[in-house]
């Protein structure tokens, strides 16, 4: 067990997230898009050509896409609606989710994924890249969030940190250094 080929597949595993163009509800709220009877599009490129775009027109409790797909030279339109449900916040106001348009699904998420309709990436059966990720390259991009959060940068292969950020207390910087250290030297022994 463990031999040469074990561990994560990645030759005929699930597509990914970041393989599919996507839209966040989070983004939209954010930049106040979802405000009741208005539109706009989102459009995507690959090789600095428009290969998909959506024409979006919101409504109270759901939003109306209109899915243009390029498939050679000919375009795809589709359209259909996507319900929102809106959940209470803490200090107050509204949180939107989109309830997943495919057949049976409802599942309420922040982010649908384009697979012939625009869908839960369970019902797109897309996988997240960090969880083909190996040991060293998990570690690795463990140390590089430390690194971040203790306000350094990346110089080729290994983060450095610098002094203590402003604000940070002494204990935590003091456990994220260690922390640091720790997976680094693992990486190193490898």
């Amino acid at each position: 067990m463990g031999g040469k080929g074990s561990g994560r597949p990645c030759f005929g595993a699930r597509a990914t997230t970041e393989d599919y163009p996507s839209i966040d509800v989070r983004h939209w709220q954010r930049d106040g898009l979802l405000v009741p009877y208005q539109s706009f599009n989102q459009q995507w490129f690959q090789h600095g050509k428009v290969a998909a775009s959506i024409e979006v027109c919101t409504e109270p409790d759901r939003v109306i896409l209109t899915h243009h797909q390029s498939s050679g030279e000919d375009w795809e339109y589709e359209s259909y609606p996507v319900d929102l449900d809106w959940t209470n916040c803490n200090p107050g106001g509204q949180c939107p989710w989109f309830l997943c348009p495919a057949f049976g699904c409802d599942r309420r998420v922040a982010i649908l994924y384009e697979s012939g309709i625009f869908a839960c990436r369970h019902c797109c059966q897309l996988a997240y890249s960090c969880q083909r990720e190996g040991n060293f390259l998990r570690a690795l991009r463990r140390a590089d969030k430390i690194c971040a959060r203790l306000g350094g940068e990346t110089t080729g292969i290994i983060p450095r940190y610098g002094r203590k950020p402003k604000g940070m207390r002494w204990s935590t910087y003091e456990r994220l250094t260690d922390q640091y250290d720790t997976i680094l030297d693992a990486l190193i022994r490898r």
